[in-house]
């Protein structure tokens, strides 16, 4: 059998491009699509990733987000939460997630509409050549309609001067899609109210023939004219729409905030998000009493990017470890084991060190397990060296702590507490990356918040803090600037508000994506 071919043979091409998918010799033609967006093009890769690694949960949370699926962020939340309990990945959760009371109806539907999908695609990957296969999937997601292996030549060049209309179009496809949502439920519990005896049954239709007035002034405003603006659209869209309506619907579509909400700003000046039926997340925000149970890791994670903080500690969707992560985790267990051995030799170090890597599923057959095996060795013994010859002496290693910072609870461990000469105090925290310089470390939050711990929960005053970076064999103290402490206080209180208030719109950089582990699920990766 001729497999089917992702170009055309040259003679057919466009110049500078790849053209319509080719069908196999004597097969069905497959249609080209017209391009896609960058959103679709992932919503494919999500699909091909998770059909092939079943575990990949980011994958799996953005199938199940993306349409023709779109479960809500509140019930991905639930079904994350079911597979991290049940050690389940995230498509085995969906069984025991639909058996819970707590799941919506609505859920259910959507969830058996990916089950239908999910099991059409694999029994389709595993008897169809991978680029037919492709093309279905993209079918089946509703990308017929789009450009996915269009000519290259073709493609419009971005202007950053359209980029505005484009956002602008974004949020109203969005919120189109929910209010949709939002009337066919009405329409469902009017219909169900309009047998009963009942006075206000007039005050029920209004309200739905406005939400649909609300649809209708949506869609008309992604078809407006090139470059005119929302605000300016709307008031000849309200006159057009009114001029339809009885008093009492007028009454209603004129008391709605959706065009506050669409031209996003408040009476008050302050941004407005754009309309949302999502419930709010607020069962699994990580609450302690009135605040929040928090650590250094999930300040610096929301200071880095409010949305990886809600992938990671509020969906809290599991990762795989990455192979460095393993071999710090490794470097910690071998310190805190050697410094609570009974003897403490170079020979019992090596010793913790072939343990705890066998432990981790390490071995010296892969090039850069080798690699990293030496490296771990070599600084082991550099360590130890500088542990002789120091002055100062360690007291505790992995102390943990819990203080209240505000309405927050602060918890965490420093891996290592020395007593200095001069009856001071150090706190150390072990690295295994490469070495940062005081200059970087000025706006540090971890070591100057472990300070703040050490003096509300052991009652100890640091004189200083330092990272030890084991690779380098470097101790680099962060500096010991008079207002930090006060900074970290309020850095503090300032990520809980906004973690409180669900603000977790990502800020992308290339310094913090590239090493995000949420990529395939990030809106932000989009743009």
């Amino acid at each position: 059998m001729v497999r089917p071919q992702l170009e055309a043979p040259a003679a057919e091409r466009p110049a500078g491009g790849i053209g319509p998918l080719m069908p196999p010799a004597g097969g069905d033609a497959v249609a080209p699509f017209p391009r896609a967006s960058r959103a679709e093009v992932r919503d494919v890769m999500a699909w091909l990733a998770l059909l092939t690694e079943p575990g990949d949960a980011a994958a799996a949370v953005r199938a199940l987000g993306r349409p023709p699926v779109e479960l809500r962020q509140v019930d991905l939340a639930q079904i994350v939460q079911v597979a991290r309990r049940r050690k389940l990945d995230v498509v085995a959760a969906l069984d025991v997630a639909c058996e819970s009371s707590q799941l919506a109806p609505q859920a259910r539907e959507r969830i058996e509409r990916f089950r239908e999908l999910h099991g059409w695609a694999r029994e389709a990957l595993a008897r169809e050549p991978v680029e037919v296969f492709v093309v279905r999937l993209a079918e089946r997601l509703g990308l017929r309609r789009r450009e996915l292996f269009a000519p290259a030549a073709e493609e419009p060049v971005a202007d950053a001067a359209d980029e505005p209309r484009r956002r602008e179009d974004e949020s109203l496809r969005e919120t189109l899609g929910l209010l949709r949502e939002e009337v066919l439920a009405d329409v469902a519990r009017i219909a169900g109210r309009l047998g009963e005896l009942r006075l206000d049954t007039d005050l029920d239709v209004s309200h739905g023939v406005v939400r649909y007035l609300e649809l209708i002034k949506l869609a008309a405003l992604l078809e407006r004219r090139e470059g005119l603006g929302v605000g300016e659209a709307l008031p000849d869209l309200n006159a057009r729409l009114l001029a339809a309506a009885t008093p009492l619907q007028r009454e209603i579509y004129e008391s709605s905030p959706l065009d506050e909400r669409l031209t996003g700003v408040c009476g008050d000046g302050r941004a407005r998000p754009a309309l949302s039926a999502e419930p709010s997340l607020a069962a699994f925000l990580p609450r302690r009493g009135e605040g929040l149970m928090l650590s250094a890791s999930d300040v610096e994670t929301y200071r880095g990017c409010p949305l990886r903080y809600k992938y990671g500690r509020v969906l809290r969707i599991p990762t795989e470890q990455t192979l460095s992560q393993r071999f710090g985790i490794v470097v910690h267990q071998v310190l805190e084991r050697y410094h609570g051995a009974p003897e403490r030799t170079l020979g019992v170090m090596m010793e913790l060190l072939e343990a705890a890597w066998r432990r981790a599923g390490l071995g010296e057959e892969r090039e850069e397990e080798r690699r990293l095996h030496v490296l771990a060795r070599a600084a082991l013994v550099r360590y130890h060296e500088r542990l002789r010859q120091e002055d100062s002496r360690p007291r505790w290693f992995e102390r943990s702590f819990a203080f209240a910072l505000g309405p927050h609870h602060i918890r965490g461990r420093v891996d290592r507490v020395d007593e200095l000469p001069d009856g001071g105090w150090e706190l150390i925290d072990y690295k295994t990356g490469h070495a940062r310089t005081a200059r970087e470390l000025g706006e540090d939050v971890q070591l100057s918040l472990y300070a703040i711990a050490a003096r509300e929960a052991w009652q100890l005053e640091p004189t200083r803090e330092a990272y030890h970076y084991l690779l380098d064999d470097s101790r680099v103290p962060v500096p010991q600037a008079p207002e930090r402490l006060e900074r970290v206080r309020e850095t503090v209180l300032r990520v809980g508000e906004g973690i409180m208030a669900q603000d977790f719109e990502p800020t992308p950089s290339p310094a913090v994506c590239a090493l995000c582990d949420y990529r395939i699920v990030c809106p932000a990766a989009e743009r």
